[in-house]
């Protein structure tokens, strides 16, 4: 019994751990991983802003083309920046040394992010850039303080500083925290066009860290009725076997 509840603590703490390593507040996003054209616009996105840092080298170029409904004429016309054959990986050409010289960390490969942060946090973070003259970068980042990443969608929404509010904790302490924001320059898009935007970006990046989820969401309804009627069957089998045993 005590080596069960041992394994079971085992299991939670890095749960647990992740939970209570962060007091962000994570913006809630409504997906929908079956519209294809809200992921083609955020996979444009994605190889228009991300992928020239940023590698997806578990995610193929074809794949993606399947997935979305394109095909492997539109992916080279219009996905294709970083690659010559459409059946290659999202690879980047950077080296990480270089990268790390630069931005003082290498900037990940973006494969399973959405797997590893989840989909709520991808959105806080891809809105959530605002003004810190403090930083190299002129800006912070209210998911992740003291992100090396700069704002690269800064033309799209426009550059914004925050507004801070006081809050008094638990034990009568106060602290700032942002309550809103000041747009202090205009971007290509209106504030809500961007909303949307990082919307569809963050859909695609849930669809790549597991390109079959819908596929084995709709496996697993055949397999459970399956199993319903396997149950049903097997049932009425069971008692017409023992019908004669008393």
């Amino acid at each position: 019994m005590r080596k069960i509840i041992l394994a079971f603590v085992m299991a939670v703490l890095p749960g647990l751990g992740f939970a209570a390593g962060g007091n962000v507040h994570l913006e809630e996003v409504d997906i929908d991983l079956n519209n294809k054209q809200s992921l083609q616009r955020g996979a444009k996105l994605f190889v228009n802003y991300c992928l020239s840092c940023h590698s997806a080298q578990y995610m193929r170029y074809n794949r993606m083309g399947r997935d979305l409904g394109l095909t492997d004429d539109q992916v080279k016309e219009n996905l294709m920046f970083a690659g010559d054959k459409v059946g290659e990986t999202m690879k980047i050409a950077m080296p990480s040394e270089k990268a790390e010289t630069w931005f003082g960390t290498a900037p990940p490969d973006l494969s399973v992010i959405a797997r590893a942060k989840g989909k709520d946090y991808l959105y806080t973070y891809l809105t959530g850039f605002y003004l810190d003259d403090s930083r190299a970068t002129g800006v912070n980042n209210v998911a992740l303080q003291n992100a090396a990443m700069p704002h690269v969608m800064w033309d799209l929404e426009g550059l914004k500083a925050p507004i801070y509010k006081t809050v008094v904790g638990p034990e009568g302490e106060e602290h700032q925290v942002i309550d809103d924001y000041k747009y202090m320059t205009k971007g290509k898009m209106s504030p809500a066009e961007f909303d949307a935007a990082m919307r569809d970006l963050t859909a695609y990046m849930v669809y790549m860290g597991e390109p079959i989820q819908q596929t084995r969401k709709t496996i697993g309804i055949w397999v459970l009725l399956f199993l319903f009627v396997l149950f049903v069957v097997s049932y009425y089998l069971k008692k017409e076997y023992w019908k004669d045993v008393h």
